[in-house]
């Protein structure tokens, strides 16, 4: 099934579905436990649309390229052109906020590492990035202030909030533009938590944003 953005109740979101940006090391935490330094600026990179996937719907992980790891992120949907903007005019131009899996391909990714080469082919590659439906944004009463977590198999992987961010929401996405253009439809990934790790075929996967959003899926 092609994915389409859309709210909780099942409306569909009018925008096209446009690429992702992601930043990295953004809860000092996760960097701490891939013993990476935390940047003094935000870490970006890129994957592009049709890396998006429904998180609803089962995944299906690539298996030849060592272990595909899930990360947990806060997802936000922009709505309106931003480009060169300033975290006030962010805030009016978002048109949901959901959740995404920034999956990664470790293995893959610390050999391109090691060589100094970009990261695209462990982290850009086709349904790397399921995300969940959007909530409206009123119904987030602060958005530096949202949790999110992870269950796999029954158990707690992953649990964070907003609060915890190295790069607040609105600051982050204002700093993105002032190096691209955001367009309506784009998604702005906001960084994992602490506790990532290996995904496999047959896993159970539940998430939550807060009291607001809840999805299960698994890993075909």
């Amino acid at each position: 099934m092609q994915y389409k953005h859309q709210y909780v109740d099942g409306t569909a979101v009018d925008l096209p579905v446009g690429k992702v940006i992601c930043v990295g090391r953004n809860y000092a935490e996760h960097a701490a436990e891939l013993d990476n330094p935390v940047p003094s600026q935000p870490m970006l990179f890129m994957k592009p649309s049709t890396a998006v996937a429904d998180m609803a719907e089962p995944l299906e992980i690539p298996l030849d390229y060592g272990e595909v790891h899930y990360e947990t992120e806060i997802a936000i949907l922009i709505g309106e052109p931003l480009k060169n903007a300033n975290k006030f005019v962010v805030e009016g131009a978002i048109a949901g906020i959901g959740l995404g899996l920034d999956l990664t391909l470790r293995d893959l990714q610390s050999k391109l590492k090691e060589r100094g080469y970009p990261w695209e082919k462990a982290k850009a590659f086709d349904a790397s990035c399921p995300l969940s439906a959007f909530v409206e944004p009123a119904a987030v009463a602060d958005i530096d202030d949202v949790s999110l977590s992870l269950t796999v198999n029954g158990e707690l992987r992953q649990a964070g909030s907003s609060r915890l961010m190295v790069h607040k929401i609105y600051a982050l996405i204002a700093y993105m533009s002032h190096h691209f253009t955001l367009l309506p439809g784009d998604v702005v990934m906001t960084g994992t938590p602490a506790g990532v790790g290996a995904i496999n075929p047959g896993d159970r996967l539940l998430l939550e944003l807060a009291d607001l959003l809840r999805v299960e899926t698994h890993i075909l």
